[in-house]
């Protein structure tokens, strides 16, 4: 689909979903059966990675917390990665940035995933 690119790894335990590009109206959609299909997997504790993310929109940042709330809720974990203020605002103003645990890079994601850690660590603000 034009305008994002989704792929998805296994990594230390954890599915790893990285977007890159815009995440809107259009591909929220894609977005959402993307993570649909890494949980049909069987993936219950999953990380996505927004560093290459360009623009995000209300629409998916639903579709974000709908899927945590699933995941959390079956005993999983779901975290974000490399959110960057200028392109991923709706995390800031909405407040979930401080709600939903988000971390500098994937590696450090995955590092607190593994010490059994939950708190949300500081976003870059770039």
């Amino acid at each position: 689909m034009e305008g994002i690119r989704i792929s998805s790894q296994r990594r230390g335990g954890f599915a790893i979903v990285a977007v890159s590009g815009e995440l809107d109206i259009v591909t929220s959609r894609r977005f959402d059966e993307v993570l649909a299909e890494v949980r049909r997997g069987g993936d219950d504790h999953i990380i996505i990675d927004l560093s290459a993310v360009d623009f995000m929109d209300t629409g998916s940042l639903a579709v974000i917390v709908g899927h945590w709330k699933q995941v959390t809720a079956a005993g999983g974990t779901l975290a974000l990665a490399g959110a960057r203020y200028r392109y991923t605002k709706t995390l800031w103003i909405t407040g979930l940035a401080d709600r939903l645990p988000l971390y500098e890079t994937v590696d450090a994601a995955v590092a607190a995933g593994r010490a059994g850690t939950g708190g949300a660590a500081a976003a870059s603000q770039s």
